[in-house]
């Protein structure tokens, strides 16, 4: 196994704990050097260091400090930790076992930007993960390293944890920002993006909770350590869950720019010896690669760019041959029928409308035209709703029309599915029934 560096320690005991965390972490460490720093120094260093956002834009973190207005206004620093993409579960590795991390990371980038008030908005179904998160929260304060007057630089700054309610849409920013307000969670018009008009109207910087956890070792140990792992483009580790058919399913800390194969040698190959099919490499809203496409590629934003997918946040998907891919893609679609929040119609009306036309191909109903019809709706969606989440939703049949074509002809020629397999490891219990 490679350097790991936000998950070293994830399975030795008492991780959680402040104590663990200074301890064998040298925790808050990044903290103290930055409560001495000039703000705009410490952005410069976040910016030379390279980091990119780890929740799936891969936008540089520095970049986006930097657009903080100095302008003193009231700023706030929020932290995304509603982790809901399919596929996707490292965020709460993270919160379990390192969430002073997350926290470091944020008091450092409320230093940054002038903020006093910080929330962490955390999925709602993660009450284990809250409870570990909250607990370290109060063992902070208790440690005055939040509050008042923070370990006597002066800076103050208070940390809150508000708990989602289960959408995925919050997992946008402007939607995460609304319900934070206690508005609707759908989202906003971008410009103003939420650096300039963000949570109650004030500039705010967000951020994905792996993102954070890297921050305060930044600070601590420098660029050119950040530097030493991954690629010049994309520079550091980078956090991989891998799902599906893999004999050893998990959450993988792995230097960016390492080849797929070794990920997937990490993991104990393909399920029982099984043949690739495709992968899905960076969670359900990316593109779907077929083996020769990735037998060469590295786990970096660029390589995976020109396979003609993204790395996203991280989650690989793997599927193993004779899978059904109709079936498996129409789960994928129920998702984002399921999760979208009706604000834009062609999100609303649309999704459903190929959820049902993938339905009427499973249950050998179809009547020729489907494989049309699925891709004029999808060009009536893509890049007409407010949000990506409609744009999310198609990708999936999008990607699969074009890579399983076959398969999808077949079940409307034949009245039936080419292949039968199907577990709960491919894409959950639900079945389609006449």
């Amino acid at each position: 196994m490679a350097e790991q560096r936000i998950l070293k320690f994830m399975n030795d005991a008492g991780s959680e704990k402040l104590s663990f965390y200074r301890n064998r972490m040298n925790g808050y460490a990044g903290l103290a050097k930055a409560l001495a720093m000039e703000s705009k120094d410490i952005i410069t260093m976040v910016k030379e260091s390279g980091l990119r956002g780890r929740g799936g834009a891969g936008f540089p973190t520095g970049d986006k400090w930097g657009f903080i207005p100095n302008d003193g206004q009231e700023h706030f620093v929020l932290c995304n930790a509603d982790e809901g993409e399919p596929g996707t579960f490292k965020d709460r590795e993270i919160l379990s076992h390192n969430p002073h991390a997350v926290i470091e990371g944020m008091i450092i980038a409320a230093r940054a930007v002038g903020a006093k008030r910080g929330y962490i908005y955390i999925r709602g179904e993660f009450e284990k993960e809250r409870a570990v998160l909250e607990g370290a929260v109060a063992e902070a304060y208790d440690a005055k390293l939040l509050g008042k007057n923070i370990s006597g630089s002066g800076f103050d700054f208070d940390l809150f944890v508000y708990r989602g309610a289960g959408a995925y849409v919050c997992g946008e920013e402007t939607s995460l920002i609304s319900s934070l307000a206690g508005l609707r969670g759908h989202p906003l018009l971008r410009p103003p993006f939420p650096a300039v008009k963000g949570f109650y109207g004030k500039p705010t910087v967000v951020n994905n909770v792996e993102t954070y956890a890297n921050v305060g070792s930044i600070l601590n140990y420098g660029t050119k350590w950040f530097r030493s792992s991954g690629t010049d483009k994309a520079p550091g580790t980078k956090i991989f869950c891998v799902s599906g058919h893999v004999n050893k399913p998990g959450v993988y800390e792995l230097p960016l720019g390492t080849p797929f194969t070794d990920l997937l040698a990490e993991c104990g190959g393909v399920l029982d010896g099984r043949e690739l099919k495709c992968v899905i490499p960076g969670g359900s809203s990316t593109p779907m690669l077929l083996p020769n496409e990735v037998e060469d590629m590295t786990l970096d934003y660029e390589s995976i760019a020109s396979k003609g997918s993204m790395l996203g946040s991280g989650a690989v998907i793997v599927i193993a041959h004779e899978t059904c891919m109709v079936r498996t893609i129409w789960r994928l679609a129920k998702f984002y029928e399921h999760e979208s929040c009706g604000f834009c119609t062609p999100c609303r009306e649309g999704l459903p409308w190929l959820s049902k036309i993938m339905e009427s191909i499973i249950l050998g109903k179809a009547n020729g035209n489907e494989m049309e019809l699925m891709a004029s709706i999808i060009k009536g969606i893509e890049g007409n709703t407010v949000c990506a989440l409609a744009d999310a939703g198609v990708t999936p049949i999008k990607s699969g029309l074009k890579k399983f074509a076959d398969e999808f002809t077949y079940a409307i020629e034949n009245k039936r599915l080419k292949y039968q397999f199907w577990t709960e490891q491919t894409a959950g219990a639900q079945t389609v029934r006449s």
